[in-house]
């Protein structure tokens, strides 16, 4: 049977959604967090002439409102309402706050004459200047800085020097500040300035002394000698090679060295990180009790000497909404002061508005507007979707507001997307990485979606309450004789909670609680 091909049309329509350039922006707005957020304006704002920052004070202010060409200031957010949708004419026909209405009359553009005429004014007082009798202002009006300071002078605006920010000390730089105090000589510095930089984080000694030697052309005697002096350095325990000379010499440093803590340390440190007590107690022939207070002097102790040193920069969380109680309500409110405010520069308004321009220069602006009109829009609708996602989370969560963590309920993310009438990838985009101040404390908006644990009641009790529940039962056990996992379930199960051992397990290792038998403590 022969096989025969024809060509045709088939047309069918469909619905597709297509992610154009402003969408993908939009998106991308609104899963940033503030810092993120500050660094894409401040970067729109390098490349973009259409954009600047809104932070002129209020007499610029009050100057441009009163000018009539003044700027069209519009900023992310700014003079809209955040708890209701925009207005509009028509529901058909949003307003559009960047367009101009259609009886409103257009600013007038500054003609050359204009210019001209304010760059000879400009002039005409410098030339005044030239003609002041400055002899005669120095004897009337004294130069005296402590007698004459400006209040508006700049010293006034400076932060306190207490607020200064200031580079985090590294380890290495503290121990070459007290290397600078020694009377070593030029040789030996040489080398402790060599083991000092060879140093990890944790103020521990990884390379061989053997390398060391090789690499400072000296003998690997020479540089223990010289190892033994850094290592008698604040912080005790620094420069140790592993966890038991640090420990050792903090001992030391304490005057410890011949204690049972110490003997412990340097003979049988793997079996007290294994508790085992009555092990070491027969070894060294000395009772339990001893053992453990034995065990309490090293648990003090500081296992990674350069803890406090260096690092990273701390990362401080900046609220994206407050919730407030004000009578018998929660009010949402949102933290303008954070998020960057924009505005269109008038100057480059009034070239892309002026016929003379050259036509390229007028196109390029008028894509660079609409790139500008993007980001505004796009920051609004994110704070937008932020406070209505917040309002639904404290419907959703008024008991937790109300009496704290214990009354969290189990919410998830299809509950808030119903709620307010959006996608649920919306959500999670929109919860990513913002935070909340609330009287409970500050909270990122992920906190509140929890899944839920199966109650006898029949209703479900949120993770997060139940994992309260295990530290708090954790911090009130005995330490001579520590709940295991299995009588934990059992006591959460007489409060109504049905858990399996293994689902405290994970919790508890989700809270960072060691077992049981880590945790018991003798003496």
């Amino acid at each position: 049977m022969a096989l025969e091909v024809k060509l045709g049309q088939d047309l069918r329509l469909r619905q597709q959604l297509v992610m154009t350039p402003q969408l993908q922006q939009a998106i991308k707005i609104l899963q940033l967090s503030l810092p993120e957020l500050e660094t894409v304006v401040q970067t729109e704002l390098e490349q973009n002439p259409m954009l600047e920052p809104l932070d002129q004070s209020p007499a610029e202010a009050a100057r441009e409102a009163e000018a009539p060409d003044g700027d069209g200031v519009v900023a992310a957010g700014e003079d809209e309402r955040l708890g209701a949708e925009p207005e509009a004419t028509s529901p058909e026909e949003p307003v559009d706050d960047w367009e101009p209405g259609d009886g409103a009359p257009e600013a007038p553009l500054k003609t050359l004459e204009t210019e001209a005429h304010d760059a000879a004014v400009e002039l005409k007082e410098l030339d005044g200047l030239a003609k002041l009798d400055w002899n005669d202002y120095l004897e009337t009006y004294s130069n005296n800085w402590q007698e004459s300071t400006p209040a508006d002078s700049e010293d006034d605006h400076r932060s306190a020097l207490e607020n200064t920010s200031s580079r985090r000390r590294t380890i290495e730089d503290y121990l070459m500040w007290q290397l600078g105090l020694t009377t070593m000589s030029e040789a030996d510095q040489r080398i402790a300035a060599t083991i000092i930089y060879n140093l990890n984080d944790d103020g521990y000694l990884e390379t061989p002394l053997d390398e060391l030697a090789q690499q400072l052309e000296t003998t690997a005697g020479e540089v223990e000698r010289v190892l033994k002096r850094v290592q008698r350095f604040d912080p005790p325990g620094c420069a140790a090679r592993d966890l038991r000379e640090c420990l050792l010499l903090q001992l030391e440093n304490l005057g410890m060295e011949g204690s049972l803590a110490a003997r412990i340390v340097r003979e049988r440190l793997d079996l007290l990180e294994k508790h085992r007590y009555g092990e070491i107690s027969k070894q060294f022939g000395v009772s339990v009790e001893m053992v453990g207070q034995a065990h309490k002097i090293i648990a003090m102790l500081e296992p990674k000497p350069g803890r406090d040193y260096g690092g990273e920069e701390p990362t401080y969380v900046v609220p994206d909404v407050y919730i407030h109680k004000i009578g018998a309500e929660y009010i949402v409110t949102l933290n303008r002061d954070a998020v960057p405010r924009l505005r269109i520069a008038g100057y480059y308004q009034r070239v892309m508005n002026d016929s003379n321009s050259a036509p390229e220069t007028r196109e390029y602006l008028q894509e660079r507007l609409r790139s500008a009109k993007w980001l505004v829009k796009s920051i609004y609708q994110r704070q937008q979707t932020i406070f209505k996602v917040a309002n639904s989370i404290v419907k959703f969560q008024r008991a937790f507001f109300d009496h704290g963590i214990s009354q969290l309920k189990p919410l998830v993310l299809k509950d808030v997307a119903e709620d307010i009438g959006m996608h649920e990838s919306t959500i999670s985009r929109a919860t990513a990485n913002k935070y909340a101040h609330t009287p409970q404390g500050i909270f990122e908006l992920k906190f509140f979606f929890t899944s839920g644990v199966k109650a006898a009641t029949g209703e479900d009790v949120s993770a997060e309450t139940v994992k309260e529940q295990i530290r708090a039962l954790v911090t009130a056990e005995e330490p001579g004789n520590p709940l295991s996992d299995q009588a934990i379930a059992e006591m959460l199960r007489a409060r109504q909670i049905n858990i399996a051992r293994r689902t405290v397990a994970k919790y508890r290792q989700a809270l960072g609680i060691l077992p049981s038998a880590n945790r018991k403590q003798v003496g």
